[in-house]
This record gives C-alpha cells, sequence and structure tokens, in this order.
C-alpha cells in the first residue's frame, strides 16, 4: 500500500484496487473508506507512520457498498472502536442483509469488472449510523453527505466546504482521465450525480480511483461533467 500526503492533514492510501483516505482534526482520525478485507494491518502501520495512534480513529465513512470500499471497515471498528457511517439505501447490503447491486456494464467495463471482482469479498460489516443527504459527519469542519445515486443507490460523496474537499467515492474516477465513475447501475442517475458534484466547485478533489486533483478541480470537473464522457487532463 502507498501513503501519499494530499494535504497536512489528508492522506490518501493507495492499495493495488482501490483507496481510503485519512483525515486528521488534531488527534481524531477519521477514515473515508477502508480498503480491502485483508488491508487493516496496512492501514494501522500507515496510520503509525505518521506518528499517529489507530485508537483515535473516531469513524469510517462508507462512500458506498462496495468490497473494495468497505472490506477492512469492521475489523478497524471492532479493535478501535470507531463508528461506521453509511448511506441508509447502501446500509442493507454492507450488513450483508441484501445482495451487492449489479451494475449494468458497457461493453468495454467487463473486463475491468471482472479484474475488480478480485478483491476479496467485504464479511458482512456492521453500520453505526445510517446517512442520509445533507447530514453534518462531525469532522472536518463541517463534512456533510452529498447523496450521489448511480454508482449503488446509497453512493454518497463527502464534502468539507471550510476545506474545499471532496471525496467523490466512485461517483467520478480518474484513471487516465476524469471521468464517470464505472460500473454504475443507473448510468442518467450517475451522470446527474457527477454534475451536481461538479457544481460544488471543490478546490481538492478525491476520487475512489485515481489520483487526487489539487489544481485546476473546479475547472477540470466542470468541463469533464458537461461533456459527461470525460475529459483528459495531467493534474500530476
Amino acid at each position: 500500500m502507498d501513503l501519499v500526503e494530499v494535504l497536512p492533514r489528508l492522506h490518501l492510501l493507495r492499495f493495488p484496487i482501490g483507496q481510503a483516505y485519512l483525515w486528521r482534526d488534531g488527534e481524531e482520525l477519521t477514515l473515508v473508506d477502508a480498503g480491502h478485507a485483508d488491508g487493516a494491518p496496512a492501514i494501522e502501520d500507515a496510520i503509525r507512520s505518521l506518528g499517529l495512534d489507530p485508537h483515535r480513529l473516531r469513524r469510517i465513512v462508507l462512500t458506498h457498498c462496495h468490497r473494495d470500499h468497505v472490506g477492512a471497515a469492521g475489523e478497524l471498528a471492532g479493535r478501535y472502536g470507531a463508528e461506521i457511517l453509511a448511506h441508509r439505501l447502501d446500509a442493507p447490503v454492507v450488513r450483508g442483509d441484501a445482495p451487492v447491486p449489479e451494475p449494468v456494464l458497457l461493453d468495454w467495463e467487463i473486463p475491468l469488472y471482472e479484474h475488480g471482482l478480485t478483491v476479496p469479498v467485504a464479511p458482512p460489516t456492521r453500520v453505526d449510523r445510517e446517512l442520509e443527504d445533507g447530514d453534518d459527519l462531525g469532522f472536518g469542519d463541517g463534512a456533510r453527505v452529498v447523496h450521489a445515486p448511480g454508482h449503488t443507490d446509497g453512493s454518497i460523496a463527502v464534502h468539507l466546504p471550510h476545506h474545499g474537499v471532496l471525496f467523490t467515492g466512485d461517483a467520478i474516477a480518474a484513471v487516465g482521465q476524469v471521468m464517470l465513475g464505472v460500473f454504475n447501475t443507473d448510468r442518467p442517475r450517475a451522470l446527474a450525480s457527477y454534475r451536481r458534484l461538479a457544481a460544488l466547485a471543490p478546490a481538492t478533489v478525491c476520487f475512489g480511483h485515481g489520483d487526487p486533483m489539487t489544481e485546476d478541480a473546479a475547472k477540470v470537473l466542470r468541463a469533464s461533467a458537461d461533456r459527461d464522457a470525460g475529459l483528459e487532463v495531467d493534474h500530476g
């Protein structure tokens, strides 16, 4: 796993497939997504390498129910007493009470989807708080839930307006280009969510897949959302 500083209070934890983000408010820690089911030791090591204490992990915010985002949440929460948060519509899937929704795949997405299934299946994971659009998440000086359905019904983004930071989950991707995320259950709704997120005009964008964007983020998101298929960019 790679550990990358995005901002002084924000680090990317990048796995071979998928990634998570660590936000710090003083000594209090928040994870946005939790990587795959075998990822807890690597996440713990990353936290300690920053001189921080995993016991200060207060919450794990899940952007949606897929295995590469939920995987280590239960283990970490059980060990450190963190609260797990997910949108109301994806919470039953996270808990194992409902099946993972099947995406409507475009032809070019099929091999990518099959590769993604090599990630270990996430175990049933408790959800301590079910989220709705606009909820205050209790970190980041006013982090808010932005419901962004289309990838899954309960997909969310996390917006920190005070810091100009947006975590998109898989609603938007940045693998080679900034574009609509793949493997959507409802592509028209996903496109509408993409435009809603772009309208937030963040200064820093943290994607579920791909490098974070810290320069011209608002401009790139607006342009790529307007074009639907995405805009080829080089943002380092």
